[in-house]
Parts: structure tokens; C-alpha cells; sequence
């Protein structure tokens, strides 16, 4: 079976509380994960009628850090937090657990959506004196430099041109 619908999940949770059936054998019989079923339980506990009806999708910063404070405090589970503050998948708050765990308060903020907006490459207007200052000296030896990587690539030209013709030349054999 795919989706469950409200209802549907409703009929599933009130057949494992009113039956004397498991877990594992409630999820086989009706296609599901057992994991799913346990969660769907526990959000019933929790939430009753209105469980599977969920606010929104998307949380703030605030409530992230809210969620994993009360795990870490109150030595919850993933499943049991992710139930009493009625989050749709527990899978979601593991994600904020991890961010969490590695990469702490940054790791949640969340991350701007789109393209990034082009930004001007303007070239600033630098003071000439400051600009004197700061190169004062080095204008020659940026020079020398500039002429020895000239040298250097016209000699490394050269050589390339000596290799590639010596490749086109027929081989010769000596004669006897």
C-alpha cells in the first residue's frame, strides 16, 4: 500500500489499541514500516483526533534549537520528541540533531533559497598616497619579475617547438 490518507492511518492506529496485536505484525499486514506505525502511535498519545493535521512544514531557528534542547535535557528519543512537538517525520529532527552535533548553532540557520543576486565589481577609488605607500619599492621588482616570466615563457615555447618538430622527423637508420 502507498499513502496513507488521515483516515486511513486513524483506522490502522485504532485497530492496534482496540486489537490484541503487535507491532510487526499490524505493519505487515497493512504495508508499512514498523517504525511508521510505532510513530504514528505515539503521535496519536500525544495529539489525539487532530495528529496527523500539521500546522506547517517549515520551522524557525527558535524551535529547532527548542526540539534538540529538550532532547539533550530530558533524555528523550528522536521518535518521542519528534511526537510531542508534532513534527510530521522524526526523520526531520534527526537532520536537526546532526546539524546540530556537527556543526552547532550555524548548521540550522537555514539557507537562502535562488540564485544569489549579482553583486557590482566596481573597483573602489583608492587614494594615490596610500596606494604609493603600500607598493613603494616593489614597482621594480614586480618589473624584474615580469620580464623573467616573459624570458621563461618564451623559452619553455621554444622548447615545445623543438620537441614537436624532432616527433614529425622521419627516423633514420644508419646505413651499414
Amino acid at each position: 500500500m502507498g499513502k496513507f490518507n488521515e483516515s486511513e492511518k486513524h483506522l490502522v492506529i485504532q485497530r492496534y489499541l482496540n486489537e490484541s496485536i503487535g507491532y510487526r505484525e499490524l505493519a505487515n499486514e497493512v504495508g508499512i514500516d514498523e517504525s511508521a506505525l510505532r510513530y504514528w502511535v505515539k503521535l496519536y498519545e500525544y495529539h489525539g483526533e487532530s495528529a496527523f493535521c500539521f500546522p506547517y512544514t517549515n520551522y524557525p531557528l527558535a524551535f529547532k534549537l527548542k526540539v534538540i534542547q529538550f532532547i539533550e535535557e530530558k533524555q528523550f528519543s528522536i521518535r518521542e520528541a519528534s511526537a510531542i512537538f508534532h513534527i510530521p517525520d522524526c526523520s526531520m529532527v534527526r537532520k536537526w540533531k546532526k546539524k546540530w552535533d556537527n556543526g552547532g548553532f550555524d548548521a540550522l540557520k537555514p539557507k537562502e533559497k535562488g540564485i544569489p543576486c549579482m553583486t557590482s565589481h566596481k573597483k573602489k577609488n583608492v587614494d594615490k598616497n596610500i596606494l604609493d605607500k603600500d607598493t613603494e619599492g616593489s614597482v621594480e621588482e614586480m618589473q624584474k619579475e615580469l620580464e623573467f616570466l616573459r624570458m621563461e615563457n618564451a623559452y619553455l615555447k621554444k622548447l615545445r617547438a623543438l620537441v614537436q618538430n624532432k616527433e614529425k622527423l622521419p627516423k633514420r637508420t644508419k646505413r651499414k
